[in-house]
């Protein structure tokens, strides 16, 4: 009897080594983010006002930013800002290097694509030139030279497979679109005369011609509008539930439209208004 049960314990022990048993490879995604203690996010460095880098402080800070970090506040851990080349952020998201991207990104046309928080910002594409610039209306840039920021909503505006049927004939109409790594390269560009007019989101138009004071202009027209979300690995949505759960917590105790109002977006943000 002792021989028999001692086998039958073996072979109980041989089938919760095969099936796993106790092994921690096998913990569930919610184990895992309840285990969490940082939450890494990864952000275009010089998207001001939503990501950037303050020149006084030498801190990276933001809309964005500010809004991570209170979601981390919230939780206990600790906000690791991570700046990423904004071309490569699909890999540094699949490969775990980050764990969102949050940092003023356009939900529209990338539904698929990713696992997406609650809209916060409604977004319009806009273009900027020259103060003295004779560009007033979208039709006087036929024959220039525009720029863009590669794989950027204002590109996709454009060229994109859901960009209307106004935005194509307009671009075809232009001497060049021109693409660029970001968007303080861009207006260095229009300085210098290399391009005469820049598309980009209305946040970061109005916080550039802030900074400027008059230096540049933005037309009355607008390219396109879209919404900004929280974009998480696709079928990661454990963490995404998370972190939009303490989102909304902000927009309820009204610390969101406090940080929207100093970074001068209270008009834009699309939560907590009804």
């Amino acid at each position: 009897m002792k021989r028999f049960i001692a086998l039958a314990l073996i072979a109980v022990m041989a089938v919760c080594v095969f099936a796993g048993c106790g092994s921690s490879d096998t913990k569930s995604s919610d184990a895992k983010t309840a285990d969490k203690t940082t939450f890494t996010v990864g952000f275009d460095a010089e998207f001001e006002p939503y990501g950037y880098l303050d020149e006084k402080t030498n801190e990276y800070t933001g809309f964005d930013l500010e809004l991570a970090q209170a979601v981390c506040d919230n939780l206990g851990w600790e906000l690791k800002k991570q700046p990423i080349d904004w071309d490569n952020k699909d890999s540094e998201l699949n490969s775990g290097t980050i764990d969102c991207i949050w940092n003023g990104f356009t939900i529209n046309g990338r539904e698929d694509k990713y696992t997406w928080s609650v809209p916060y910002v409604d977004n319009s594409q806009v273009v900027v030139v020259k103060k003295d610039s004779d560009i007033k209306k979208l039709n006087d840039l036929s024959g220039k030279v525009v720029a863009v920021q590669a794989d950027s909503s204002a590109l996709a505006a454009f060229e994109g497979d859901d960009a209307t049927k106004e935005n194509k004939k307009l671009a075809k109409s232009f001497k060049e679109l021109q693409q660029v790594g970001n968007y303080n390269d861009a207006l260095m560009n229009l300085d210098a005369g290399a391009v005469e007019a820049v598309c980009m989101d209305i946040g970061v138009a109005q916080a550039k011609i802030a900074d400027t004071k008059d230096k540049y202009k933005m037309l009355d027209e607008i390219v396109s509008t879209e919404q900004y979300g929280i974009g998480f690995k696709k079928g990661n949505t454990e963490l995404k539930d998370k972190v939009e759960k303490e989102l909304m917590k902000l927009v309820k105790n009204g610390k969101f439209a406090k940080i929207a109002k100093k970074y001068k977006l209270q008009d834009a943000v699309c939560l907590g208004k009804d």
